[in-house]
């Protein structure tokens, strides 16, 4: 085989999944408008995502994150249930 169609059968479903994001992005646009998108918080299990975030809602700031605020049921004390 060659080198220029082993290269293109590489890039290939690379190149496929950019298209088919971009469609269904072009297409969320066009029914919905401007997304705006930031980090969002799950203090189910202590993790962030970039996620669409609505107008009336804070985006997440790492920097106002304090990891001994994370709620693990598993790691939770009786202070701390006391507390709640």
């Amino acid at each position: 085989m060659d080198a220029q169609i082993i290269a293109f059968l590489i890039l290939l479903p690379i190149t496929l999944v950019f298209v088919y994001a971009g469609i269904h992005e072009f297409r969320r646009y066009k029914s919905e408008g401007k997304a705006n998108y930031g980090l969002v918080f799950d203090e189910e299990s202590g993790t962030t995502h970039v996620s669409g975030i609505a107008e009336d809602e804070d985006p997440f700031d790492p920097d106002d994150f304090d990891p001994n605020d994370y709620n693990d049921p598993e790691l939770k004390t009786d202070t701390d249930e006391r507390k709640s």
